[in-house]
């Protein structure tokens, strides 16, 4: 009798462990998420200094251009690509886009001026796989676990990230910008091998062929609110990341080729504090709740920020706070697309998802730049607040009934 009663526990446990499928295919996942985040960010901290190396790089207006264009293809292609993964497979899909990305790192590798690298990131831009790698994910988890698996890729922009501010500096510094494009242009290689050779194969659930409609996720209000919360989320990161790097420059006494040392242990320290609430969400189905609590968390950070912006160790802090509550964001939210999205277009769900991310980005850059240029890095930070707060009130409304649960 007391073998019987204990064995629901041990079957529970079991259930949300991941099983050795799963976890490769997570960790092969998250690192070829890892290795594309990492060739986009390289160009981030540097691209505005080095481009006066090339003709045409001293226009502020076509540098900007060159940075953009690739975030306003992705914002294109997502939902067109996120479909055909639905119908043709993930794999190949992936595999396509990933040329496209080498391609077009190629091209700026061998540019003879900035019109061209503008022209290598639009390409670039057209292998706009997101979706695919995030439905991929999706396909290849339970939904008790899955949110676990999200963090895994979730957590890898975050490291990207931190590790771009590292090797920018240096590639350039050792090999100049076209050595930096190689450098980008190699990492898409190294992604195209994970992706043919090691991410196994996953069986994915036969379901009648059905044609999704965009119409069918735009009428889905759930999706929309996931939808509206990253664009918030990615928005609020670019925007406060126009006016943060100088912030700490200059309240640290860092120069830009040492900001990493500040950087590496916020991320660091943000994910590892971002698990147990994770984990939380997860065993005790509180995705709702850690939803709204991160959310809520953002705001009141964002909003504490401009009074934190006068000494180097509590923005700190505040850094770190935005950041536990980034990376909770960035693993449940696509995890709660994939619950809520029918599997006959989840591809398609999840291509407006990032559609809506890529969105975010490019708008925060652009509204965060106009807006710092105007005044103090306190308005950047209370407009994320603002919108944060907005973005609380839609969450409110979500519904939490999963399709797969």
């Amino acid at each position: 009798m007391a073998h019987h009663t204990a064995h629901p526990g041990r079957s529970e446990r079991a259930r949300l462990k991941l099983t050795p499928t799963e976890r490769r295919a997570s960790v092969m996942l998250a690192l070829l998420f890892a290795c594309r985040m990492l060739g986009l960010f390289l160009l981030t901290p540097v691209f505005a200094v080095a481009a006066h190396t090339i003709p045409g790089g001293n226009d502020a207006a076509r540098v900007g251009l060159a940075l953009g264009a690739y975030g306003l293809t992705q914002a294109f292609l997502q939902v067109p690509l996120g479909m055909a993964s639905d119908r043709y497979g993930r794999r190949p899909v992936i595999a396509a886009g990933l040329l496209l990305f080498i391609a077009g790192g190629v091209m700026c590798a061998l540019a003879p001026n900035i019109d061209w690298i503008i022209a290598g990131r639009v390409i670039q831009g057209l292998g706009a796989i997101s979706a695919a790698i995030t439905a991929w994910v999706a396909d290849a988890t339970r939904p008790e676990v899955r949110t676990r698996a999200m963090a895994m890729v979730g957590g890898s922009i975050g490291i990207s990230f931190a590790a771009s501010l590292v090797l920018s500096p240096l590639l350039v510094g050792e090999f100049g910008l076209s050595g930096l494009f190689w450098a980008i242009s190699l990492l898409g290689f190294v992604c195209l091998i994970i992706a043919t050779f090691v991410v196994p194969v996953v069986p994915r659930a036969k379901s009648p062929i059905v044609q999704a409609r965009p119409r069918d996720v735009l009428r889905h209000g759930d999706l929309l609110r996931l939808n509206f919360g990253v664009f918030c989320l990615h928005f609020v990161l670019m925007s406060i990341f126009v006016v943060a790097p100088g912030l700490l420059a200059r309240l640290g006494g860092y120069d830009s080729a040492h900001l990493w040392e500040v950087y590496l242990p916020v991320i660091l320290m943000s994910f590892v504090l971002m698990v147990p609430a994770v984990f939380y969400a997860e065993t005790r189905h509180a995705h709702k709740l850690a939803l709204e609590v991160s959310v809520a968390g953002l705001a009141v950070v964002l909003a504490l920020m401009p009074l934190a912006s006068h000494m180097f160790l509590t923005l700190v802090v505040m850094f770190i706070g935005f950041f536990i509550a980034f990376n909770i964001l960035e693993a449940l939210q696509p995890s709660l697309v994939s619950r809520v999205a029918p599997p006959e277009f989840k591809g398609l769900a999840l291509g407006f998802y990032n559609t809506a991310q890529a969105l975010g980005v490019f708008a925060g850059a652009a509204v965060g730049g106009i807006m710092a240029s105007f005044g103090d890095a306190s308005k950047v930070f209370l407009v994320g607040a603002a919108l944060s707060f907005v973005w609380f009130l839609v969450a409110r409304g979500f519904k939490a009934h999963y399709s797969h649960d």
